[in-house]
């Protein structure tokens, strides 16, 4: 199971940290990833980190803006989100899979409820 956490309002320009626990003792040997849907978009990649947080890739629109992490020993992963601009308001997912790092929603195993991040001009 995984909660996503953190997300909220924030002005344009301002900074944002998502959380996702992870339940389950296996959580260091799964790659995740964050991926957003906005409003009246498609699903979209943002960021994905291996298992043991040593690779880690980030979408063109959130590269130098975004960062993602991990601590294995709290079973949760980060994405520090700064600079937000309003087109990064969406509804953050985190997600969980078994192999490598990927970009593809689809190769996922687990996917978490999402959490939703507003950015105002």
């Amino acid at each position: 199971q995984l909660v996503e956490s953190g997300g909220g309002l924030v002005q344009a320009g301002g900074s944002l940290t998502l959380s996702c626990a992870a339940s389950g003792r296996t959580f260091s040997s799964f790659a995740m990833g964050w991926f957003r849907q906005p409003p009246g978009k498609e699903r979209e990649f943002v960021a994905t980190i291996s298992s043991s947080g040593d690779t880690k890739y980030y979408a063109g629109s959130v590269k130098g803006r975004f960062t993602i992490s991990r601590d294995n020993g709290k079973n949760t992963v980060y994405l520090q989100m700064n600079s937000l601009k309003p087109e990064d308001m969406a509804v953050y997912y985190c997600a969980a899979r078994r192999r490598g790092i990927a970009a593809m929603g689809s190769s996922y195993d687990y996917w978490g409820q999402g959490t939703e991040v507003t950015v105002s001009s």
